[in-house]
């Protein structure tokens, strides 16, 4: 079988395969047959590998507000333009 449609998936049983997609940096598909194979037995050697990712959505979320509210802070005295540098 190539596909699978599930439908009425629970919410909480979808934020949990979201979450540990996520954290294993992997496809939802790919995290849904690992745990498929993971409770059913051993994993195949043909089965999806978390594929490394590219970008910087693991630090999503990270910061606390307090962070993030310094970090705008000292970038904003970045972004000042010294009018007497322009002349």
């Amino acid at each position: 079988m190539k596909a699978i449609t599930v439908r009425n998936l629970p919410p909480r049983v979808a934020k949990e395969l979201r979450d540990r997609a996520k954290r294993d940096r992997s496809s939802l598909n790919g995290t849904v047959i690992r745990m498929l194979e993971e409770r059913l037995g051993e994993p195949t050697s043909d089965s999806p590998k978390p594929q490394p990712r590219r970008d910087l959505s693991f630090l999503s979320g990270t910061w606390t507000k307090k962070e993030a509210a310094e970090f705008n802070r000292v970038l904003s005295q970045q972004r000042t333009i010294d009018k007497d540098l322009w002349k």
